[in-house]
């Protein structure tokens, strides 16, 4: 004999297997055997993707609303450190920092421009400073 079962029950049904509950723990409290639950996963497949869609895309907009949270935090931050570095002179570092600044600097540019990258020619730099940097840089 088939046991009948109201709307409400499938319709319960269609939200718990949206939520990606397993047919034994939805048997369990729906009180439905697994057999009828697969037969209703078949007839509702429509009504249970778009309920998963709608949910994951409710879970992906609060997802993304926080990283866009987070990038304006960050955006603020970066501001506060570029407006700090306006305030000071790069005539406190040594040549070789002077260098390596102005190699990201030019990179940073051509980045942004989508122009070639402009480097630093090693000649150009004094001997005894270039050691020095090689130094740093295997630090």
């Amino acid at each position: 004999m088939t046991q009948m079962h109201d709307p409400e029950t499938q319709q319960k049904f269609v939200e718990l297997r949206a939520q990606g509950r397993t047919f034994l723990r939805i048997a369990a409290e729906l009180k439905v055997c697994k057999r009828t639950l697969i037969g209703w996963s078949r007839k509702f497949q429509f009504e249970i993707h778009n309920q998963r869609a709608i949910e994951l895309e409710a879970l992906q907009e609060q997802y993304l609303a926080g990283v866009e949270e987070r990038v304006r935090r960050l955006g603020a931050r970066l501001a506060e450190v570029e407006a700090e570095l306006a305030k000071r002179s790069v005539a406190e570092l040594s040549t070789v920092r002077l260098f390596v600044l102005a190699d990201a600097l030019r990179r940073q540019i051509g980045r942004e421009t989508g122009q070639m990258c402009f480097r630093s020619p090693v000649s150009e730099i004094p001997a005894a400073e270039y050691h020095e940097a090689a130094q740093e840089w295997d630090a």
